[in-house]
């Protein structure tokens, strides 16, 4: 068996003889060739051991179709022995499928299922190949199958696929021993190997000022918010209240919840004032880095809720008099001033290039639709790109996301406005430029929505933030999280195999 169609990279080449070694976790900037690396591996290890198989997972369906199309275009397997498992064909009908494949890409619930109902075994197969790595903490599947298949396998070999593990050793330390990592192989964009691979991409942070008028709304939550917070110091919270923040408020959940279930009765009012101050917080995001419509509604729908803990908040005079004030910027049809820095962004491009391609990013689902909305209102063509439903939205079905991400490289669409569904795990087309819409904390989503654009050609990444708000702090907690990530890796890397990086500091 062979590779065809491609030539391998230098890089590529140097990280698949450690490979060979050892259960290899690779991080690789997002368009660099990881699952390059992933067929010639297999094309190794096939043809080493005869009529052994391969098992590739990644975390959803489209990803899985992608991953299974690159086997067939660039190897020489018998296309029928390259097989997509998913779990839509019928238990009966998978069976057959691990006898007769030769590369089987699957979901890893699916596989999971398989295992533990005796479907399947994992004995002939003589790599693993985990994408997405990154997911393989303890509950999920990847983790539970790489087990089933250190455990079975004549001829195991295990590698690992991710652009992002994380900021955090515990972290990496977690995922390696569940994968059962033994040595990683790391390269960014600084390294000489890969540079002249790495189209350069642009980075433009644009501030905006948060309105008098949103603040005025903004001091009344924050007022009501600080008066609940003065209740927390009884459930043993001794931080001044300037700096108890929300995974203070989550740690006091959990123990208060803890409580309830050892009969502390007591423990009721403190989870009643918890739920208030998240709810209420997450009022001031939404004003913050979002829409008018978006706290608005979150406010008014509160009127929906039974719970004593949104009652308490509607009761309020300070959260009445907000809703009124709402109420007026929305009958003025006023919008958040990065919406409407956003609009003039995409018209002074697209009046350059017609064909102008981007990804705006946007948290939550609501924003997504308005986001739309406003973009064809104004002559912009955008659609929405959203994962499967949820209690508020239908979403869209896996075959509907492949139907317009087809559209979009088509050029019907020059605006994809994603939720975090765009991020990993679908085949999205080169775009001129990612936009974030709002910050966001995590290093991992961060990189992961940057990878979008300058894959095969130069772009530009924007992000779009409103000054004295936690857009900001977000902003830079993920840039610093990213830079500790890349350290750390490189650390490992150059210290020793990981495994023995994780027992001198256990």
């Amino acid at each position: 068996m062979e590779i065809k169609n491609f030539e391998p990279r230098t890089y590529q080449l140097s990280i698949v003889k450690t490979c060979k070694e050892k259960n290899t976790l690779v991080c690789l900037p997002t368009g660099t060739g990881k699952t390059k690396i992933g067929i010639l591996l297999s094309i190794e290890r096939l043809n080493s051991y005869e009529k052994s198989q391969v098992l590739v997972l990644t975390p959803t369906k489209p990803l899985a179709a992608q991953i299974c199309k690159e086997f067939k275009d660039n190897t020489t397997i018998d296309e029928d022995r390259i097989i997509l498992l998913t779990g839509s064909i019928i238990p009966e009908k998978r069976m057959k499928f691990y006898n007769d494949a030769t590369v089987i890409v699957a979901t890893p619930q699916t596989i999971n299922e398989d295992l533990i109902n005796n479907r399947c075994t994992l004995s002939e197969y003589s790599l693993l190949m985990v994408d997405e790595c990154h997911r393989s903490k303890e509950n999920y599947a990847n983790t539970k199958v790489s087990k089933f298949y250190s455990e079975q396998s004549k001829f195991p070999r295990i590698l690992a696929l991710t652009a992002s593990p994380s900021s955090s050793k515990d972290s990496i330390d977690l995922i390696c021993k569940n994968l059962s990592i033994e040595s990683i192989e790391i390269r960014t964009e600084n390294d000489e190997d890969l540079k002249e691979f790495i189209q350069k991409k642009d980075v433009e942070k644009i501030f905006v000022d948060f309105p008098e008028d949103f603040k005025a709304i903004h001091d009344l939550i924050k007022q009501e918010y600080k008066l609940r917070l003065e209740g927390v110091k009884s459930f043993g919270i001794h931080k001044p209240i300037s700096v108890i923040n929300k995974t203070d408020l989550l740690m006091l959940q959990k123990r208060l919840q803890g409580e309830i279930r050892n009969g502390n009765k007591s423990a009721f009012y403190g989870i009643s004032l918890v739920s208030q101050l998240l709810k209420l917080d997450y009022c001031l995001n939404l004003l913050e880095t979002q829409t008018p419509n978006a706290m608005h509604n979150f406010l008014t729908g509160l009127k929906n809720d039974e719970s004593k803990a949104a009652k308490s908040i509607l009761a309020s005079e300070n959260v009445k008099e907000a809703i009124e004030l709402s109420y007026k910027l929305i009958d003025k049809k006023t919008k958040h001033p990065k919406l409407n820095k956003l609009l003039e962004i995409l018209k002074k491009e697209m009046k350059i290039n017609s064909n102008y391609k981007s990804i705006v990013f946007a948290n939550f689902r609501n924003t997504v639709v308005e986001i739309v909305d406003e973009l064809n209102k104004s002559g912009i063509s955008a659609i929405k790109f959203v994962g499967q439903a949820d209690r508020q939205d239908k979403g869209l079905k896996q075959k509907e996301q492949i139907e317009i991400i087809e559209n979009f490289k088509n050029g019907k669409f020059n605006v994809l406005v994603a939720s975090s569904v765009g991020e990993e795990g679908l085949d999205i087309p080169e775009v001129n430029s990612v936009i974030f819409y709002e910050s966001i904390g995590s290093e991992l989503r961060k990189i992961q929505r940057s990878g979008r654009t300058g894959r095969t050609k130069p772009g530009k990444i924007i992000f779009l933030m409103t000054n004295d708000t936690r857009d900001i702090g977000y902003h830079y907690s993920s840039l610093k999280k990213e830079q500790k990530m890349k350290n750390l890796l490189n650390k490992m890397k150059n210290e020793k195999t990981i495994l023995d990086y994780a027992e001198d500091n256990n």
